[in-house]
């Protein structure tokens, strides 16, 4: 006769009893503790939060570094505002103290307003909307112009700082196309090309020397042009040539781009180009302000092949 095996748990005692609940306690307080190792959904929402706060940090991040950006160009548009604006009253101090004559006066500003203002683009940040910053300058300028020269506003002092009959007409021609060349230049070439730089140092330095040399030592004159002179037009190429080198090298320092040795001899070719240009006898239909970077910019397009 056989019987069933019966097997019975050994009976349990207090003291198990109380194993048993601390168990429970100590699990249930290891799952608040070491959530990833319980409950790997909490987990997972923890590391959700846990981007979200580093996406948080780096959006901040972000947002300061953009307001640090518009505090420097924003900054530095103001200083060149009031470096351009100095510049003018400094040289009609001078002249009104007959240090200096007053059409050599407008001419030195002619040379220096374009070059400095050029130079100080590499004040402004790396941002691509850095130049917006930087043509606000010549943008205000180019109102200014405009409000006295339909004498909505007069300002005696200006106008004859910068005009040649001292006439406030006169600020809607020649000192107006100078300052909408600038703002051009820095919206379209900006520093990162040549042409820009090169338009400016020959409406500027090379047009600005041929005409101080041009009236002061040219008597002998064009022949083609009796209103210009062998002088001028020398002073044109060479000191057209110079200042584009210099500022070409100048923002080739800061690394905007690459020059070869072949660069001297493109920018000889656009001073010619541009000599030319300022040469011919269409001065009275045609401001230099205009001809001048119209060709330089031509030409530097050709030979740089931009």
């Amino acid at each position: 006769m056989e019987f069933p095996l019966i097997v019975s748990s050994p009976p349990v005692r207090s003291t198990d009893h109380r194993l048993l609940k601390e168990s429970i306690i100590f699990h249930h307080s290891s799952a608040i503790l070491f959530p990833s190792l319980v409950h790997p959904q909490f987990a997972g929402k923890c590391a959700r939060i846990g981007r979200s706060r580093l996406l948080s940090t780096y959006a901040t991040s972000d947002s300061v570094a953009s307001m640090v950006t518009i505090l420097r160009d924003g900054g530095s548009a103001a200083l060149v505002m009031v470096g351009g604006y100095s510049l003018v009253r400094a040289f009609d101090s001078l002249t009104m103290r007959n240090v200096i004559e007053q059409s050599l006066s407008r001419k030195i500003v002619h040379v220096l307003s374009g070059l400095l203002y050029m130079a100080s683009w590499p004040m402004f940040s790396s941002s691509s909307e850095a130049r917006y910053f930087a043509a606000l300058v010549p943008l205000l300028n180019s109102i200014r112009l405009i409000i006295y020269g339909l004498s909505i506003v007069t300002d005696e002092s200006l106008i004859k700082s910068v005009t040649r009959e001292g006439k406030s007409k006169e600020l809607l021609r020649g000192p107006l196309y100078y300052v909408l060349v600038l703002l051009f230049s820095s919206l379209f070439f900006w520093r990162e090309s040549p042409i820009g730089i090169i338009l400016v140092a020959m409406m500027s330095g090379g047009d600005g020397f041929a005409d101080i040399l041009g009236r002061r030592y040219g008597s002998l004159k064009l022949p083609h042009n009796r209103k210009k002179s062998w002088i001028g037009s020398i002073s044109m190429f060479i000191f057209g040539f110079i200042f584009s080198i210099m500022m070409l090298y100048y923002f080739s320092a800061f690394g905007y781009f690459h020059l070869d040795w072949r660069t001297v001899e493109k920018v000889v070719l656009v001073s010619l180009a541009a000599t030319i240009a300022e040469s011919l006898p269409i001065s009275q239909v045609i401001d230099d302000n205009i001809t001048v970077p119209i060709i330089s910019t031509l030409a530097a397009c050709l030979v740089f092949g931009n």
